[in-house]
């Protein structure tokens, strides 16, 4: 696969949204920033969120949703690469976001659910009816991990809702193109799950002892990342330490892309045809372009 560097110098960039003028807005959790990637690789800040913003995605308000992590990683250097270390001691939560693209505003919509404060909210997708998907990857402590979750909200702060919780480390969250599956990668695990979806926002009761219905368990020790949709129905998942995009068919299979970093960490498509796939480099600190073999699935809200 041919890939072109868009722009390097990052501060471990993630959650790129390909726009409607042909510029990709991207998260860079180290520099507690949202940017514009401008098409011939220039960078400008929007917003400083704090905290540590992880995932962004397009509301149907065209405001730019930020899954914030609230600073739940420390920052490493290792050979020159940038690698996500342990929760800090100062850590308190994450929170969800609103960035307004029109006035510049940045405001917190959620930070708790039932009374209990979001860990590190991690990825998010909206449906077609404008509510949102989103993972809490949980972060880790000196005794062990504090689990993660999926949750369901509505953007304008009024719902809110634990879907299935106790996962070991949540991360990328994808709907199928019928939006009748939600799709939840497993960093640590390696494993993608789905769920089964009995309406928007409400999912169908589990089957036996599973908490969903297991895609595929990447073999070896593979880390999993963020991830996007094809509009054929493939989960694109971004891969750890064997760095680049793994595709899982619905059925179990999986192909693998390579990228030239070891954490690999998020993609998204765009253009005419949806064959563009943006693709976060983070140790290293690029955004790659590359022509993908087949269209992505095009998402329900842009600016």
């Amino acid at each position: 696969m041919d890939i072109e560097l868009v722009c390097e110098g990052l501060e471990f960039p993630e959650g790129p949204i390909a726009m409607a003028d042909g510029s990709v807005i991207v998260t860079e959790i180290k520099a507690r920033r949202l940017s514009r990637i401008t098409p011939d690789g220039r960078r400008e800040t929007l917003v400083e969120t704090g905290g540590g913003p992880n995932g962004a995605a397009i509301g149907p308000d065209g405001a730019i949703f930020i899954t914030n992590n609230g600073g739940s990683f420390t920052w490493p250097e290792q050979n020159g690469l940038t690698i996500p270390g342990p929760t800090p001691p100062e850590h308190k939560g994450g929170m969800i976001q609103r960035y307004d693209l029109k006035t510049g505003a940045l405001t917190t919509v959620y930070e708790s659910c039932d009374g209990r404060p979001f860990v590190g909210p991690n990825d998010l997708v909206f449906d077609k009816t404008g509510g949102f998907w989103f993972s809490d990857h949980g972060c880790s402590t000196p005794e062990g991990r504090k689990f993660g979750a999926l949750y369901y909200a509505r953007p304008d702060g009024s719902h809110v809702a634990r879907l299935r919780d106790h996962f070991v480390s949540p991360n990328g969250v994808g709907l199928s193109p019928e939006e009748d599956v939600v799709y939840m990668a497993d960093t640590t695990l390696g494993r993608l799950w789905a769920f089964d979806i009995a309406e928007p926002g409400k999912l169908k009761p589990q089957e036996g002892f599973g908490p969903g219905r297991v895609v595929a368990n990447l073999p070896g020790y593979q880390l999993l990342d963020s991830l996007a949709v094809e509009a054929g129905g493939k989960v694109c998942v971004a891969t750890i330490i064997n760095g680049g995009i793994t595709a899982f068919d619905p059925a179990g299979g999986t192909e693998h892309f390579p990228f030239p970093d070891m954490i690999v960490t998020n993609i998204c498509f765009g253009g005419e045809d949806m064959k563009d796939a943006w693709v976060t480099c983070s140790s290293t600190g690029r955004l790659y372009k590359a022509r993908w073999p087949r269209p992505g699935l095009k998402l329900n809200f842009n600016a």
